[in-house]
């Protein structure tokens, strides 16, 4: 773990905080399995990654990581740090797009007419 956040990191950060976006909680650096994800929220279960210069010549390992994690029901979403600091307001709506997504369930079942003892 890392005491200092990157700058996109933290610009970031100040957007999802304390509830702020979309009403969801998110941590930063949460622990799943051996990873240490960017951020994270559990409801839904989504994780954040920012992915800078170091993540070049490394597709493998974040698709792996990225396949541990949906296997653990996250959904994982992938931003460049250039895409935080050029772009936020982008970042934010792809986000709320994907929250939204996830936060579709399926309609409750409908009830017999004449109540749940009918015959």
């Amino acid at each position: 773990m890392r005491r200092e956040m990157t700058e996109p990191e933290t610009r970031l950060w100040l957007q999802l905080r304390a509830g702020r976006f979309a009403g969801v909680k998110f941590r930063r650096q949460k622990v799943v399995g051996n990873y240490i994800v960017d951020f994270a929220a559990n409801d839904p279960k989504l994780v954040i990654e920012l992915d800078g210069d170091t993540h070049a010549g490394r597709e493998g390992y974040d698709a792996a990581r990225s396949g541990f994690l949906e296997s653990k029901g996250y959904s994982v979403l992938r931003f460049g740090n250039n895409e935080v600091m050029e772009n936020m307001d982008g970042v934010l709506v792809r986000l709320d797009e994907v929250i939204a997504q996830l936060n579709v369930r399926p309609p409750l079942p409908t009830l017999s007419p004449k109540g749940e003892r009918a015959l």
